[in-house]
């Protein structure tokens, strides 16, 4: 047994299970979603490794700080000293990796990218299987870096396959790659399903008058902060909840109404407790370059909760859940009430199982399933990524 900096890795002489890494933009901690569904099932295949983007700190030397999470994925945050500057951070990572690398066992290496920002202090490693899951267009979001495009194109080129976290995004990304999937996002139907059952309402909820109208999620850019308060003021009687940690957009722009609740962020232990409380599940996603691609885990969370949802017209809520009956679709505050107050006043129990008969062909079970045989069938075939001459002098400029 060896260990690095709190991290313990079993050195064997035969040929251990594969290691993979994931690069990742997101903290695990920050909101549980697509990387953390998928990653912990990986974890009961491969020994999982978390690294997340450095935090920066008076520190005299770098360091990778680790803790093991109770699902079996080991997560690793970088510090790197404060003022480091980017061509710094790039070496920095880079050797604190090699380190971690050094003392893996022996067995197979799998890179899992979320961004493409973590190609500068990656490129030099060959892994067995690279992969890049196509959560979202990053590169439409607030803050995104200018370099991510050129970034991703190269990522492109690196990795033995490319998954995508919607149809929509798929569809625009599709002729980029020669082994890319559409793998939309999935539910733990049995986590959300319990919010069917009778709860007591939260401390902070149950002084909230019903209706109740409910988002759960993380509010930035892609949250349309002008339909809420538009709704809000045409129905005074209805309370809309609104449950999520408020990033990179100024909480002092959102809707300040009597009848809306701003309850901050939730575990998603938490999440079914509120939702059983709701009457309505609401997605006032904004239609901008943001949110052209996104897939909201939601959807299905919400339907699982047995929550009729109302939704701005997000093309992977449209296809296949406005399509088929499951979601109604308001492009304006004046349909959204209207498409709430029919579903209050409709009865569930045939949507309901029309909801259940779409559900189970869902699961991030069958979702990891499908990756990890992709991952097999490469390392079967031996595809271990070799880059040019030309591209290894590219390096250098990365």
């Amino acid at each position: 047994m060896r260990r690095l900096n709190g991290l313990a890795l079993a050195v064997d002489s035969t040929e251990a299970s594969p290691t993979l890494i994931c690069l990742s933009h997101l903290r695990w901690n920050f909101v549980w979603q697509r990387p953390q569904h998928l990653l912990l099932r990986a974890a009961a295949d491969y020994e999982t490794l978390f690294i997340e983007e450095p935090i920066f700190e008076q520190a005299a030397k770098p360091r990778m700080d680790w803790r093991l999470e109770s699902c079996g994925v080991r997560i690793g945050m970088p510090t790197l000293p404060e003022g480091s500057t980017a061509s710094a951070a790039t070496f920095l990572q880079r050797r604190l990796l090699d380190e971690v690398l050094a003392r893996r066992p022996k067995g197979k290496l799998i890179l899992w990218y979320y961004t493409p920002m973590a190609l500068p202090f990656t490129l030099h490693l060959r892994p067995d299987v690279c992969i890049y899951d196509n959560m979202d267009e990053l590169s439409a979001f607030r803050g995104a870096s200018p370099r991510l495009i050129e970034l991703e194109r190269r990522l492109f080129q690196r990795a033995d396959v490319v998954f995508t976290g919607g149809q929509s995004l798929y569809e625009a990304k599709r002729t980029r790659h020669r082994n890319i999937h559409a793998l939309p996002s999935s539910i733990d139907a049995s986590h959300f399903r319990v919010a069917r059952l009778k709860h007591s309402d939260p401390p902070d909820q149950a002084p909230i008058g019903r209706p109740r109208l409910g988002f759960f999620g993380v509010i930035d850019e892609r949250f349309d902060a002008g339909i809420l308060g538009r709704a809000a003021d045409l129905r005074p009687d209805w309370n809309f909840v609104m449950i999520g940690p408020v990033v990179k957009i100024d909480p002092a722009t959102l809707p300040q109404r009597p009848n809306i609740h701003w309850l901050g962020g939730k575990s998603y232990a938490e999440l079914p407790s509120y939702l059983a409380g709701w009457d309505i599940g609401l997605m006032p996603f904004a239609l901008n370059e943001s949110t052209r691609f996104i897939s909201p885990t939601k959807t299905p969370e919400f339907l699982a909760a047995g929550l009729p949802v109302v939704s701005t017209p997000i093309t992977d809520v449209v296809r296949p859940y406005g399509e088929a009956g499951l979601v109604e679709i308001a492009e304006n505050p004046e349909k959204l009430v209207a498409g709430a107050e029919e579903l209050l006043a409709r009865p569930r129990d045939a949507w309901l199982r029309r909801v259940d008969t779409h559900l189970a062909t869902m699961s991030w079970d069958r979702t990891w399933a499908t990756m990890k045989n992709e991952i097999e069938r490469v390392m079967a075939r031996a595809s271990t990524h070799t880059l040019t001459a030309g591209q290894t002098r590219e390096e250098a400029r990365v």
